[in-house]
């Protein structure tokens, strides 16, 4: 994710201290992973990001779990000259999130919660998008969805769910494309995991956030 910003100092000698002092705590080392370093910023600003999207945030250790992983992630797509996102679909990210308010309102009031601004939202939304992107890229075409897996699909979650909610379930000709998407991107998920959990015995890794709250 985004590394930490460049501020501005400020004129007068005693704010200028107040914001040095403040610096320190924020830009503390959470972990060294080889020769790169995660910033307590960075897990805050994870943290603000996860309380934007699902309006709670993980511990502190499990962001920076997170943040190892997605360091791994991108070294690898790095290495491979990925291509990062365009602006266009950026922007579209940004959009499919705030779709996923009901309202506007909703939105801009759980934005204010987080206390990110658009600008970092925006940055957030492109890292994600790097980086789910090249997994996508990576492992799609080891994954094969049988014809058999997705109607079990349908039989054992979607026609429950539509029954759930008093509603008629979809024929399966009509969902067999959206269940072909969802078992393909849970099958990129779980060679993902044993990926990473590879990966990880690999590195070295040093801790230095206290594991003991937020």
């Amino acid at each position: 994710m985004p590394r930490h910003g460049n501020f501005v100092l400020a004129a007068l000698l005693a704010l200028g201290a107040t914001y040095a002092r403040s610096q320190e705590v924020l830009d503390q080392i959470a972990a060294r992973v080889e020769n790169d370093i995660i910033l307590l910023s960075e897990v805050r600003t994870l943290s603000k990001y996860q309380m934007l999207v699902d309006g709670k945030s993980e511990t502190d250790g499990a962001i920076l779990d997170r943040l190892i992983d997605q360091w791994i992630v991108r070294s690898e797509a790095d290495t491979a000259r990925f291509p990062h996102p365009a602006h266009v679909e950026i922007a579209h990210g940004v959009e499919h999130l705030q779709a996923s308010f009901a309202s506007p309102e909703e939105y801009q009031a759980r934005k204010k919660q987080s206390g990110l601004s658009d600008k970092e939202i925006d940055r957030m939304v492109a890292g994600q998008l790097y980086l789910s992107n090249y997994l996508d890229s990576r492992f799609r075409p080891a994954v094969q969805v049988s014809a058999k897996q997705v109607e079990d699909f349908y039989q054992e979650a979607v026609v429950p769910r539509a029954k759930t909610h008093n509603q008629k379930p979809p024929a399966l000709d009509a969902s067999r494309e959206y269940i072909q998407e969802a078992l393909t991107q849970r099958g990129i998920n779980e060679q993902a995991d044993v990926w990473l959990k590879e990966s990880r015995g690999r590195l070295h890794v040093e801790k230095f956030l206290k594991e003991n709250g937020k």
